[in-house]
């Protein structure tokens, strides 16, 4: 055979095998059915290692949202207001250590069995000691009254409880085993696990047991690209709704709309509280900073770094202008909040509490100590690199000096106590984001990255733990917002003891075909999908 025929026909071949990759890879990129759906995964929280399973992590823990495939006690509504889904009602004991649970009756799993307050209180039980980062110590036990009334008892009273029953997917009992489950999932949500595909997609169809509302979407298919990859999908057209990565924010490309979904993901530097006496932590890592724990610093960078700023150039306008971390949630108190972009009160700030600049260089020093430390935060990430540079620059005008450091997260977790750190914190959950972040510890270990700067003040520990103890939730919303700002000038707000310099909400940002209806938009813009039932197409664009 002639060489030149025979190459052609090889390189014919490969470049077959490559579309048929690249087609693989995009899920249902020739399926012209309306009724299928092409997206990425919601969030940051990218291929599940363990599969889709709610206790390992799959819609909760980590990043909340819908697990597609289970139900949940609770649900939110278009205002963000918790509601029944498989739950009809629950109660809780005046003491707080009952919370009493009602399900439907009469719910099938995706493989017809039943599900009852059995299926409940495993789910809940098998929580407390599953692999994942669900914090369910609190949870004494769970018990079955009978098919559809389960009890769950506390250690001890416990308000935030609440987004346990909002956000664990109920898995089915019989037959659980946490290494095979997440690839063969039984749930009761509206869909069902199809096919995956790993390392590229998995794909879901419609659970025809489910008791609520049926999805127009029949099928599902969810891919996992990298962030750098992720725009590809988009300008390709084999994709229905892509995250927007950094660098995409202010492309536009024919067929799509971008979508901005407000959002709790709050961007912060977590500043160390405490100064460098030598302590180290149990694995010899160090603790605390003789810069960063005088409050003059913290209260300096808060006050003096323009966040509009910030985010009109690090996110291209898709932002919010944050405070606490919590600025954008009920138990919010605008009281904590400081004015920003004030360089000179900024410099005031620094001069009265002795950090001068003596030596000409544009950094001031106190007891012949630099203003300096170092930022870590993680390489992989273009949008933090870009908000630790920005950072960086602004704080410098105030006489700062902020040294950068992008690394992997295991080299962070063993400077997150004695250097500054770029967090994000994306829960709507009082427990995670607030108490857990600003409530004392005594552990410094590098597997519990909450409360990273060592904050600890026994007021705002005492109010925190009586937002705990409380028999409502606006009681509760109430302890969580006076935490922030006591009115003393104590808190963890940059008005009080200013423990972290938070920046921005991003915004979770969509690029979404034109024709995708995807109804009201949820108040937890990872939580994309949260009402996935309600999206439609209009069939005259597909």
């Amino acid at each position: 055979m002639n060489k030149k025929i025979k190459y052609g026909i090889v390189a014919l071949i490969i470049i077959v095998i490559a579309v048929i990759a690249a087609a693989s890879y995009f899920g249902t990129s020739n399926d012209n059915d309306p009724t299928h759906i092409v997206v990425t995964c919601p969030g940051h929280a990218g291929e599940p290692e363990t599969g889709f399973d709610s206790l390992t992590g799959w819609g909760c823990g980590h990043l909340n949202f819908n697990p597609l495939i289970f139900s949940t006690l609770l649900t939110s509504d278009e205002n963000g207001n918790f509601v029944n889904d498989l739950a009809t009602g629950y109660n809780v004991s005046s003491d707080g250590l009952t919370w009493t649970v009602n399900i439907r009756d009469g719910v099938k799993f995706s493989d017809n069995s039943s599900l009852t307050a059995k299926d409940v209180a495993f789910t809940f039980n098998t929580a407390k000691t599953s692999n994942s980062q669900l914090d369910m110590s609190n949870l004494d036990s769970a018990t079955a009254i009978n098919d559809t009334t389960v009890e769950m008892k506390l250690v001890k009273p416990q308000s935030s409880f609440v987004y346990n029953l909002r956000y664990i997917g109920i898995v089915k009992a019989d037959g659980y085993n946490n290494t095979t489950f997440g690839a063969n999932p039984v749930g009761s949500g509206p869909y069902k696990l199809k096919q995956w595909d790993k390392g590229q997609q998995a794909i879901f169809e419609v659970n025809d047991n489910y008791y609520g509302k049926k999805p127009y979407f029949t099928q599902v298919t969810m891919l996992f690209p990298e962030e750098d990859t992720a725009f590809e999908l988009v300008k390709s057209g084999q994709a229905d709704v892509v995250q927007a990565p950094l660098s995409s924010l202010n492309e536009t490309v024919d067929g799509y709309k971008l979508v901005d979904y407000d959002s709790p993901r709050a961007q912060g530097v977590s500043l160390p509280y405490i100064n460098d006496t030598g302590i180290k932590t149990a694995e010899g890592d160090p603790v605390g900073n003789n810069v960063t724990a005088d409050p003059a610093i913290r209260k300096a960078l808060n006050v003096g770094i323009n966040r509009q700023e910030i985010i009109d150039s690090v996110y291209k306008g898709h932002g919010t202008p944050e405070f606490s971390g919590v600025d954008s949630l009920p138990y919010a108190n605008n009281a904590s909040k400081v004015t920003d972009n004030n360089v000179d009160q900024a410099k005031q700030i620094l001069s009265e509490a002795g950090w001068t600049d003596t030596d000409g260089d544009g950094i001031v020093e106190k007891n012949g100590t630099n203003a300096t430390f170092k930022l870590y935060y993680s390489s992989k990430d273009q949008s933090r690199q870009a908000l630790a540079t920005v950072i960086s620059e602004q704080a410098k005008q105030i006489g700062i000096n902020v040294e950068l450091e992008g690394t992997d997260w295991d080299t962070i977790y063993k400077n997150m106590y004695s250097q500054g750190v770029l967090m994000q914190q994306s829960s709507d959950d009082p427990y995670r984001n607030t108490y857990q972040q600003y409530h004392s510890k005594e552990n410094l270990t590098r597997d519990d990255y909450m409360n990273p700067n060592a904050y600890n003040n026994s007021q705002v520990d005492s109010i925190l733990d009586q937002a705990m103890s409380a028999t409502s939730q606006d009681q509760a919303n109430q302890y969580w917002s006076q935490a922030a700002y006591t009115g003393d000038g104590s808190g963890f707000g940059p008005n009080g003891d200013a423990p972290w310099l938070w920046v921005a909400d991003y915004h979770y940002c969509y690029f979404v075909k034109d024709g995708i209806n995807m109804g009201t938009a949820p108040k937890m813009g990872q939580d994309y999908m949260a009402n996935i039932c309600d999206w439609t197409r209009d069939n005259s664009t597909n």
